[in-house]
């Protein structure tokens, strides 16, 4: 069987279905960076090494990247159905998430793996499904899909700001109730929609051949580059606004480091609707390779606001948090067009799990070389080379002739 791809029948309730998968995603995505936002308060409670405050992070990255490849190596997105999948790994982020409250720092970072692994369940197979609900605007969906999930991320910030000395619990409390609400909202309202892709039989080889794929390869590329830059910029950006903050810059751009990381990540969600609407006009790889040289022209160039003035730094920090991930949605959405329609689940999983990957990295090295300069002035300029690589991969997809497979011959 393959996929109905034809765009002449827009499925009906399609946009009603986007909201619940938005809204579930949101939920779910509240756990991401859940310690992440409280790693001041842990450091001081917990006496954390900086090594332990990055794994709080990194621990997310890595449960990920396990769950999503070992995912993919068993095509389990294509063997079970996706609204079972997203019930259960919702229920297992909220639980792995609450553990926060009961943990020790050791035990703080084996909780955030498991949420990692949890939410290698949700995010791949929301994508998977949103595009069985549409064909043309795909794009746009995807867009919004992401949005959702940048919406999410950005949530501790703000209960942190929000409840700025009061007790941290407040913030793993607030997250994991909203996981809690989204697997109640995917068990009762979600479904897939018309435009399916087939079910898949179990075939490991599947999850590697995707790089046989010249196509497939260089949209992974240009994504591997994306989340080089990503999720270390999300990462770190509260410690980047903290000590420029301790520096002195002052009045500070929407009054605390907490409140300016939540603008910034947040900002993320008109960057995912930019981009959609972009890609499914001027094509895929032009958004992608656009969006990518923009949000690598603010890496290179945030460092020169670090003093101030207080209006700059805050124009490039949304600037950037727009861009960062305003073409994200994109690259898998050019999956779920060039991949083997039978194992597309497989083909997203795998591509999130490879760049999830990077992101460990990523996140791992930046602290690091912030030390080795001797502050975070100028520490993002480790991130450029992403998004270079990857603008250079998309515009190479652009003159492959399966680039006309991307969103109805926008290439």
């Amino acid at each position: 069987m393959t996929a109905n791809l034809s765009p002449a029948l827009p499925a009906t309730g399609r946009w009603a279905m986007l909201v619940v998968i938005c809204l579930g995603v949101v939920g779910v995505l509240a756990t991401w960076f859940s310690a992440t936002a409280i790693v001041p308060e842990l450091i001081s409670e917990w006496q954390l090494s900086p090594a332990q405050a990055a794994w709080l992070t990194n621990g997310v990255q890595l449960g990920f990247v396990v769950g999503a490849v070992g995912a993919s190596l068993i095509n389990l997105p294509d063997l079970i159905p996706m609204q079972r999948l997203m019930t259960v790994a919702a229920v297992l982020a909220a639980l792995a998430n609450l553990a926060l409250l009961v943990s020790s720092p050791g035990g703080a970072i084996a909780a955030r793996f498991v949420t990692g692994v949890a939410l290698a369940g949700v995010y791949p197979p929301a994508l998977k499904l949103m595009a069985t609900w549409f064909v043309k605007g795909r794009g746009l969906a995807l867009g919004f899909l992401i949005g959702a999930l940048t919406l999410g991320s950005s949530m501790p910030h703000l209960i942190r700001a929000l409840a700025e000395g009061v007790n941290w619990h407040l913030v793993v409390w607030g997250t994991s109730a909203s996981a809690l609400a989204a697997a109640l909202l995917f068990a009762l309202a979600l479904r897939e929609g018309p435009h399916g892709f087939g079910r898949a039989t179990f075939d490991p080889r599947k999850s590697l051949a995707v790089f046989s794929n010249r196509p497939l390869l260089l949209a992974n590329l240009g994504y591997f580059g994306h989340m080089w830059e990503l999720y270390a910029m999300w990462a770190w950006f509260l410690a980047f606004a903290t000590a420029a903050q301790e520096g002195g810059l002052s009045p500070f751009p929407f009054g605390t480091a907490s409140m300016l990381s939540f603008a910034v990540v947040a900002s993320g969600v008109a960057g995912c609707l930019l981009g959609g609407w972009l890609s499914d006009r001027i094509g895929r790889c032009l958004t992608c390779a656009g969006m990518m040289l923009v949000s690598g022209g603010c890496a290179a160039l945030i460092g020169f606001a670090f003093d101030g003035p207080p209006m700059l730094l805050a124009v490039l920090a949304l600037v950037w948090g727009i861009s960062v991930i305003g073409d994200s949605a994109q690259f898998s959405a050019a999956v779920t067009e060039i991949a083997d329609a039978h194992f597309v689940g497989t083909a997203l999983a795998l591509q999130l799990g490879l760049g999830f990957a990077l992101t460990v990295v990523a996140i791992w090295v930046l602290p690091l070389f912030a030390a080795w300069l001797g502050g975070w002035r100028w520490a993002f300029l480790l991130l450029l080379p992403g998004p270079l690589l990857g603008a250079a991969a998309m515009f190479a997809l652009r003159r492959h002739p399966a680039a006309g497979k991307l969103a109805n011959g926008a290439r």
